[in-house]
């Protein structure tokens, strides 16, 4: 599925707090999002921490406490269920992004889908605060909060634009 472009290609007008960003700083950090998930999917957890600061701060969604760097993250991670004990994933898509740059760091605000076989599909809105490394100019996730929410409730699917109600 195609990604939807970025809503915050240009800049706000004036001094706004939006600043938009150059459209190569926009599509890096959409990757940097993109290529965490694509992670996810694969099982390849070395590659999902490519894109993580080891002292990111993480608002994980079945989570409680805010998970502070790599070390708490791995604690959840090896506590969460083994396949077969849930309903099985078959997509996961992160769409409706808004990107804005200020100078290193970066806002990142989307919408996750998760499909699954047997179970209806659960929605998150996500941000993910980046910063940009020195002197190899990546990008890495430094904070990211999880919002579920019911595609069902929502309304939502994959590429529409319209915000939902609040």
């Amino acid at each position: 599925m195609p990604t939807p472009p970025s809503r915050s290609a240009r800049p706000a007008a004036g001094d706004g707090a939006r600043p938009g960003g150059a459209p190569a700083d926009l599509a890096e950090v959409w990757a940097v999002i993109t290529g965490m998930y694509a992670g996810y999917t694969a099982g390849d957890r070395e590659r999902i921490d490519s894109f993580l600061d080891p002292e990111a701060t993480i608002w994980d969604s079945a989570t409680p406490e805010l998970l502070c760097g790599r070390s708490e993250l791995n604690h959840v991670r090896d506590a969460r269920p083994t396949t077969g004990t849930g309903p099985a994933e078959t997509g996961l898509t992160a769409y409706d992004q808004v990107v804005d740059v200020f100078g290193d760091l970066a806002v990142a605000r989307y919408w996750l889908r998760v499909d699954f076989r047997t179970a209806p599909p659960e929605l998150a809105r996500n941000t993910a605060i980046l910063r940009r490394t020195r002197p190899d100019g990546h990008w890495l996730v430094v904070h990211l909060h999880e919002d579920i929410h019911s595609a069902s409730e929502q309304g939502r699917t994959p590429g529409t634009t319209t915000p939902p109600s609040l």
